[in-house]
């Protein structure tokens, strides 16, 4: 898959599963990824998010996406490296170490055009999953 395979917009539906918390919580929203040159995307999502009886609150983050040797580097906005992943291989993408926690995603592209990116979440302060579903 390449670069023009992402890019636009995609609905986002994701489940979090707290389980340091003990609640679920719900995200709605919409990805848009917009060129930023030749091989990079910026991922910009914005939507509700509702964490087990709370409110509903505006929720949205931005990461950046570089096109390079065969793998997509995404890096925070601010231009730290987060994690990365073959586009269109279902699989591990690599790990992300924050302080004592552990970040640990695999991507699912055997339904493409639709996709999924699960995480798990586990540490010292952390114990979570999110399981998101992108589709246009």
């Amino acid at each position: 898959m390449t670069l023009a395979d992402f890019a636009g917009c995609w609905q986002v539906a994701r489940v979090i599963a707290d389980q340091r918390a003990g609640q679920t919580g719900r995200f709605d929203g919409q990805a848009v990824l917009s060129p930023l040159g030749a091989d990079r995307l910026e991922y910009r999502e914005t939507g509700q998010m509702r964490l087990g009886d709370g409110p509903v609150l505006a929720a949205s983050r931005c990461y950046h996406w570089q096109f390079q040797g065969g793998l997509v580097q995404v890096a925070f906005a601010d231009g730290r490296p987060f994690h990365s992943f073959v586009p269109g291989v279902s699989g591990a993408g690599t790990d992300h170490i924050c302080g004592d926690d552990l970040y640990r995603v695999e991507y699912g592209f055997s339904a493409w055009p639709a996709w999924t990116a699960r995480w798990q979440v586990a540490g010292p302060r952390k114990e979570y999953a999110l399981d998101s579903r992108y589709w246009r």
